[in-house]
């Protein structure tokens, strides 16, 4: 699918009226199939928060009370964050955020959303929220981690090493911050970050 939309998307501007129409019937197709795709992932992940509601799951780290997750809003949110649907995302977080101020959960997740769309300050903001009251080094982990993507992207090379470095410090299993010192020091490559929220819970 990917593919196909990157030659609807190179072919298109210079194609003739004919060609146009042929693009325009395959962009349609690809729609289509998109849109029956993400419903099936939403309805794939009601049934998953329908089943976690009603079952005692370990988490991977303790989180406190955190009812919100039961939401439909939670699970949709989330649908749509592994989707890359980040706009999506950001507004059934953010109704969770609206019930449920204290979610720790629920603001990672708009923090990231804000992250991946390049809207750093919005990012920060969330993120300055969350550290000091994350007490998990899993999670202090991953917010440092996201801090140091936003200094690279910022351009301050030393201090997004600084908050990589804390990040490893927190939990040296996290993948993402090992990459990005990589990235930062070789000047190349692409920062990695929210891999792991998804397994958060």
């Amino acid at each position: 699918m990917n593919h196909m939309l990157e030659e609807i998307v190179k072919h298109y501007p210079n194609a003739q009226e004919t060609q146009k129409q042929l693009l325009i019937q395959r962009w349609n197709m690809l729609k289509a199939m998109s849109d029956g795709i993400i419903e099936e992932w939403l309805s794939f992940e009601d049934k998953m928060g329908a089943f976690r509601e009603h079952t005692v799951l370990p988490p991977m780290f303790p989180l406190g009370d955190t009812p919100e997750m039961g939401m439909e809003s939670f699970v949709r949110g989330q649908g749509y964050f592994k989707l890359l649907m980040y706009r999506q995302s950001i507004q059934q977080f953010s109704q969770i955020v609206y019930d449920y101020p204290d979610s720790l959960l629920a603001r990672m997740y708009i923090a990231m959303a804000h992250l991946h769309l390049e809207e750093t300050s919005e990012a920060l903001e969330h993120f300055q929220w969350i550290l000091p009251l994350a007490e998990h080094k899993k999670l202090k982990a991953m917010i440092y981690n996201a801090l140091g993507c936003i200094q690279a992207k910022l351009a301050d090379t030393g201090k997004a090493q600084e908050y990589f470095t804390l990040s490893l410090q927190n939990d040296p299993t996290l993948p993402d911050p090992l990459i990005n010192l990589q990235v930062c020091n070789q000047n190349r490559g692409q920062l990695q970050y929210g891999s792991q929220l998804i397994s958060l819970i």
